[in-house]
């Protein structure tokens, strides 16, 4: 048995042992030929799956250590029978932490958290916990998830979130086609809407924002700050957003230590599901982690969120910008989160 593994799946190796070929890479260099003889396939997002990668392969198993699945082509698996697993909810807790730490940095002195209205656009794993921190900390939260929540009254219209907000977090997947798309969702047409001159977070997925749109508002004063973690285009990212970001960070918000146990745990899970049926037993990752806080307070969001953006900030407008960001995101020096 071979198993093709993204060399930058933390802790993931010993579980491997013993299980037949191993071939660690990095994502970028997972090809056709180096599938072409696989069996599975434990990845990242930097990796593309999907008929270029996977025609006339025998891979019989994606698991990708991620809550998301943008980049695997999830009709194509099921057609050639390829079963998928992904890690939903593994880096809840490190992107709340994000979210809140940046929102932390926009009280002026005597400001508290409870002056803050924050809309939360998505309210899947990630945006239900920021949720319940948010509250936890006093701030007055408006929602909207038309596929979560329907026309129910817990579901704010985005003019409203627009209108009202002092913080908008996005959390949706990214989604072109269909009933709820939300490609460029934060664009001209709701960037038009918004009253109270708000930061706009993005930890979600870098084309679910229009960056000409949002720099246009930085520009025009519309919105006071953006922290952008997701872009359009990584690695090769905006630089007059990067320069003109309070926060900006190499798509690393969900990247706490406790969040790379679980998505391990979750991929070696699956993993090990799929081979029962050969009779193989897989060994788990037995790392013991406290549980996830139900509420937090001021002094629990110590993460310097800034001292991440000085690091990403440094390289701009530089030919080296786009290997950085990788080079911070593969190399950083995962954080714990509130309550570890």
């Amino acid at each position: 048995m071979k198993i093709v593994v993204d060399k930058n799946i933390p802790f993931i190796q010993k579980p491997l042992e013993g299980l037949g070929e191993i071939v660690y890479l990095k994502g970028d260099a997972i090809t056709p030929e180096v599938m072409r003889d696989a069996d599975i396939l434990l990845t990242r997002t930097r990796t593309r799956c999907d008929s270029r990668l996977l025609d006339g392969s025998r891979c019989s198993f994606i698991g990708t250590a991620t809550i998301g699945t943008d980049h695997i082509d999830l009709g194509y698996c099921k057609e050639k029978g390829i079963t998928v697993a992904n890690a939903p909810g593994c880096n809840a807790p490190g992107v709340a932490q994000y979210v809140l730490s940046a929102a932390k940095t926009i009280l002026k002195p005597g400001e508290k958290f409870s002056d803050k209205t924050i809309g939360i656009i998505g309210v899947g794993n990630v945006g239900s916990l920021v949720k319940k921190w948010a509250e936890s900390l006093g701030m007055k939260v408006l929602l909207n998830d038309p596929p979560k929540f329907g026309d129910s009254a817990i579901n704010t219209p985005l003019d409203v979130i627009a209108a009202e907000c002092d913080v908008i977090t996005v959390h949706t997947p990214m989604v072109k086609a269909g009933e709820h798309p939300t490609y460029h969702l934060i664009g001209s047409e709701f960037l038009r809407k918004v009253a109270r001159k708000p930061l706009l977070i993005n930890s979600a997925r870098g084309g679910v924002i229009d960056t000409q749109a949002v720099k246009a508002a930085l520009v025009n004063g519309t919105l006071s700050a953006v922290a952008i973690d997701c872009w359009e285009g990584e690695p090769e990212i905006d630089c007059d957003l990067l320069e003109n970001a309070l926060i900006a960070t190499p798509h690393i918000a969900g990247y706490s230590y406790e969040g790379k146990v679980r998505a391990t745990q979750m991929t070696l899970g699956a993993l090990a599901d799929h081979l029962a049926s050969s009779g193989i037993t897989l060994p788990a990752l037995d790392i013991r982690l406290n549980p996830v806080p139900e509420s937090i307070t001021p002094e629990m969001l110590d993460y310097d969120i800034l001292a991440d953006t000085q690091a990403l900030k440094a390289v701009n407008r530089t030919p080296q910008l786009p290997t950085t960001f990788e080079s911070l995101r593969n190399n950083y020096n995962l954080r714990h989160e509130p309550g570890q």
